[in-house]
């Protein structure tokens, strides 16, 4: 379980590896190179080295949202081990910092001098960013993963939680489950709302980027993050890949109509999911060959037996290739509802409409065709439909 929370740590320095390697190779020939300056906010970086290397030099690249990567200056280290260098940042943009090719450190430019400070003899060399709101912002939320990460709670729910597998009490593990989900919901709103609070930037729109906030929970935090970018940076080419994923976020959010899926059952018969109103519907992406959709077609079984006599059913979209596959694991895994599929994978229309790159990925509908939960696995889907139907009109 915490695995995935320490995972989200590195997630956050990833952005800045494209362009690594054209990095290193211009850096080796840097000081007769062409370099060009913009025009802007003169921005001064200085910070000390740790283990200079005699005779080379720091670099300083912008990196492009096309993946290019433009050399603005460079610097040698002075007797002291200290370095200073003011480059001029028109806009808001990412940098990488490189020193002496032996370490990479990204930072984001805006109007704040920046003090950064390496080893400088390593990739994986201490690195301290200071000085500006954007890297303050990111160093809290890092502090903050770690928090969680090193949670004294959390370790004593995955001590309970591998004792009760090796028992096999299906029990205790559907408890422990829920109990480290309640924490890690707490730990996660509390996140949001610090980010929510955080003025428009592209630290921001890194952290949203990074996923370390699922953006089907907090679709809300996307959206308003897309808008105050583009009210305030109008004019940035870094912000229009976030603002698409976000807009093509819309169309499956909490509150939506679901969009429309027409295709062939197994035996060829072209169906609509429009056809299912009236009913609460679980839109169940999978396939034959996805492992965890396969553990949790049973939890499926079990929340179609117990409902489907009160209004409840399920539409299975399969992503598989091979019609033969599709069939036997329908079979194998008793799912007695509605398939669908054109046998096309990933490039399938259904899984473009609904924005889809992993599954298992499901959705919640209501009797007129509104999403109103996604991706309730388990223990969440029974406690879902048994408050739907407690509190559904006939």
């Amino acid at each position: 379980m915490c695995r995935l929370i320490f995972a989200t740590l590195h997630a956050m320095n990833i952005r800045f590896t494209i362009g690594m390697c054209a990095v290193a190779m211009f850096v080796l020939a840097c000081q007769g190179d062409k370099k060009e300056t913009p025009k802007g906010n003169p921005v001064t970086i200085s910070g000390k080295v740790g283990f200079p290397q005699k005779d080379q030099w720091i670099v300083f690249a912008e990196l492009r949202p096309d993946n290019s990567v433009i050399k603005r200056d460079s610097v040698q280290v002075k007797e002291d081990f200290t370095y200073t260098k003011t480059v001029m940042v028109p806009e808001p943009a990412f940098y990488q910092i490189n020193f002496f090719n032996q370490q990479l450190v990204n930072v984001i430019l805006n109007k704040t001098n920046l003090e950064v400070n390496v080893d400088g003899n390593a990739p994986s060399g201490f690195a301290e960013i200071k000085g500006s709101a954007e890297h303050e912002f990111m160093n809290e939320v890092r502090q903050r993963l770690n928090a969680q990460q090193n949670n004294p709670a959390v370790a004593a729910l995955e001590a309970e939680f591998q004792q009760a597998v090796q028992q096999q009490n299906e029990k205790k593990i559907t408890e422990l489950q829920e109990r480290y989900l309640e924490i890690s919901r707490a730990s996660t709103d509390s996140l949001a709302d610090f980010v929510r609070k955080q003025p428009a930037s592209l630290a921001v729109m890194e952290v949203l980027r990074a996923n370390l906030l699922d953006a089907d929970e907090y679709y809300d935090l996307y959206r308003d993050a897309a808008e105050k970018l583009k009210a305030e940076l109008p004019n940035s080419p870094y912000i229009s890949e976030f603002i698409a994923r976000v807009k093509a976020m819309e169309a499956t959010a909490v509150g939506q109509l679901a969009p429309e899926i027409s295709l062939p059952t197994p035996e060829g018969k072209v169906i609509s999911l429009s056809s299912l109103r009236g009913q609460y519907v679980l839109v169940d992406f999978w396939a034959k060959w996805c492992g965890p959709c396969r553990r949790e077609n049973p939890n499926v079984v079990k929340a179609f037996n117990k409902y489907k006599d009160k209004g409840f059913t399920v539409f299975g979209v399969s992503l598989d290739r091979i019609r033969e596959d599709w069939v036997k694991a329908i079979q194998e895994d008793g799912l007695t509802w509605t398939h669908v599929s054109d046998l096309k994978y990933f490039e399938s229309q259904a899984a473009r409409d609904y924005n889809i790159n992993a599954i298992p990925f499901s959705l919640l509908l209501d009797r007129e065709g509104k999403i109103i939960a996604k991706n309730l696995r388990g223990a969440a889907l029974e406690k879902k439909l048994e408050e739907v139907f407690s509190s559904a009109a006939p």
